[in-house]
């Protein structure tokens, strides 16, 4: 709810950044987009597999690329089938409450999140993930697992995304946020759980026709992942590190807990959404006194936080300049 009232409060959020790469004064204005992995671009590589992808109809499972990459992703996470879809959009006590007990409702479905969003992308250790299929299991629950930045939680681990994956009935896949396609994502599972899954999405209507377009996209964000998320990895750190050196008595990160592309900064001295509007803005007095001008665009997470994003499109040189614009608002604003 605050994160979409934050969006009409904030100028800005939910518009095209290339709105916002105007020149004042003979300056050019830097846009460093750090609200989510969402916002990312397809490069060169990925728009030429997209025009060069050869297809066929996915809702007769006639596609060859959307075969490939379903057959792929079989092996990566190391389930019995894949299914390419559109999009895919708690622990003990509530599993055992309903039992014995008629007024309560009996668990039946424990879902997980790895890497866990609204904690700052933390990722959800191994061990855990064995403990909850453990509990789930012996009182008769399944898990499923929300991989939506899988790929992150298994790059910081260092292990295959199978490892994460083999303690959980089902699972959900994400290309189109730190992998940075377009859109599409997959649902991984037994045979028997994706022949349902094909039959829910053609009765949701999310079949797809020639949709290799897309799965070619997914493909090259694929071979991609683990460069261009341990560079996501190191940017976030690098910006954790760098301010905690500032030392602000309002506005903190706790570094040590930075272990995917996401930073939490924790607020005390102005609300979430006026900082983010003071980080967008842009006064000759920043240029004056920093040489450059920058908008770094975020919107609020919490009531006394702001969440950071690091992604495929920001440079190690983006991440420098969101920092020393985050320096510069503190120090204007007092903080």
């Amino acid at each position: 709810m605050l994160r979409t009232a934050a969006r009409a409060l904030v100028p800005g959020i939910g518009v095209p950044w290339a709105r916002w790469s105007w020149s004042g004064a003979g300056v050019q204005v830097h846009v460093v987009d750090l609200r989510s992995d969402t916002v990312t671009r397809p490069g060169p590589a990925m728009r030429r597999a997209m025009a060069e992808a050869v297809v066929g109809d996915d809702d007769y499972g006639e596609d060859p690329t959307v075969r490939e990459l379903q057959e792929k992703a079989v092996e990566l996470l190391g389930v019995e089938r894949t299914l390419f879809v559109p999009t895919n959009t708690m622990l003990e006590r509530a599993i055992t409450q309903g039992v014995g007990n008629p007024y309560h409702p009996i668990c039946e479905l424990v879902c997980l999140e790895n890497t866990h969003s609204s904690s700052g992308g933390r990722v959800l250790p191994i061990d855990y993930l064995q403990q909850v299929h453990h509990l789930a299991h012996t009182h008769g629950a399944r898990v499923h697992l929300d991989g939506a930045r899988l790929m992150n939680a298994a790059v910081a681990l260092r292990v295959p995304p199978a490892r994460l994956v083999q303690y959980c009935d089902s699972v959900s896949f994400c290309f189109s946020k730190g992998l940075g396609a377009p859109v599409g994502a997959l649902v991984g599972g037994s045979k028997d759980f994706i022949e349902e899954a094909w039959r829910l999405r053609k009765a949701l209507g999310g079949g797809m026709r020639q949709a290799g377009v897309l799965a070619a996209a997914a493909l090259v964000g694929l071979a991609e992942a683990e460069e261009v998320l341990l560079r996501d990895h190191q940017n976030a750190q690098r910006f954790a590190t760098g301010f905690q050196e500032l030392a602000s008595p309002m506005c903190s990160v706790d570094a040590a807990t930075v272990e995917t592309n996401m930073v939490l900064v924790h607020v005390d001295g102005l609300s979430p959404a006026e900082l983010c509007r003071r980080l967008q803005a842009v006064s000759a007095e920043e240029v004056a006194q920093t040489g450059h001008a920058v908008r770094v665009l975020l919107f609020p997470w919490t009531e006394r936080s702001v969440r950071v994003v690091w992604h495929r499109d920001i440079s190690p040189r983006d991440t420098e300049l969101a920092l020393r614009k985050w320096e510069f608002v503190l120090r204007q604003s007092g903080l």
